[in-house]
């Protein structure tokens, strides 16, 4: 099994072992385009794996700071009551790149500069790009994508 998120679509497509696309999800990556650098709140490119798994079990909307549970979740209520945050929400999936001086180590290392496939609030629009390098999906879709790749998945980021 192997993810590709499409940068221009605004989409992540998973593929079987037999390269059948299985599901497609609309994703919300960074506003500031695509991008390596450390600090430029781009999403980075090329050839990444699934680090880690963070959050098995949580509820939907589980909130987590520094990858870790806060102990709240995500309401409507709690996003009005403190604008602009972003949020972190269900699960995460921690990318590392795999290409040495374009998305791992020194200054474009995806995995050090904390990209991640992560739930985002019912408020924010899926299909625009919002975040600030990260790949965000729908609640119910990242604990669906969480449930179905494993640790050491490939996951490549593509523009199009």
């Amino acid at each position: 099994m192997r993810a590709v998120v499409h940068l221009g679509r605004q989409e992540l497509a998973l593929y079987g072992d037999d390269g059948a696309c299985i599901r497609r999800y609309t994703v919300s990556t960074a506003r500031n385009g695509a991008g390596e650098q450390s600090g430029s709140e781009c999403t980075p490119r090329g050839r990444h794996v699934v680090r880690a798994r963070i959050g098995a079990g949580a509820p939907a909307g589980a909130i987590f700071r520094g990858r870790r549970p806060t102990g709240e979740c995500w309401s409507a209520e709690l996003a009005a009551a403190q604008p602009g945050r972003d949020y972190i929400l269900s699960r995460i999936l921690w990318l590392s790149g795999r290409e040495p001086g374009r998305n791992r180590l020194g200054g474009v290392d995806s995995m050090r500069r904390y990209i991640y496939i992560h739930g985002t609030g019912d408020d924010q629009p899926m299909g625009v790009p919002r975040s600030h390098g990260c790949i965000r999906m729908r609640n119910r879709e990242v604990i669906e994508l969480f449930d179905l790749l494993p640790a050491g998945t490939e996951v490549d980021i593509v523009e199009d």
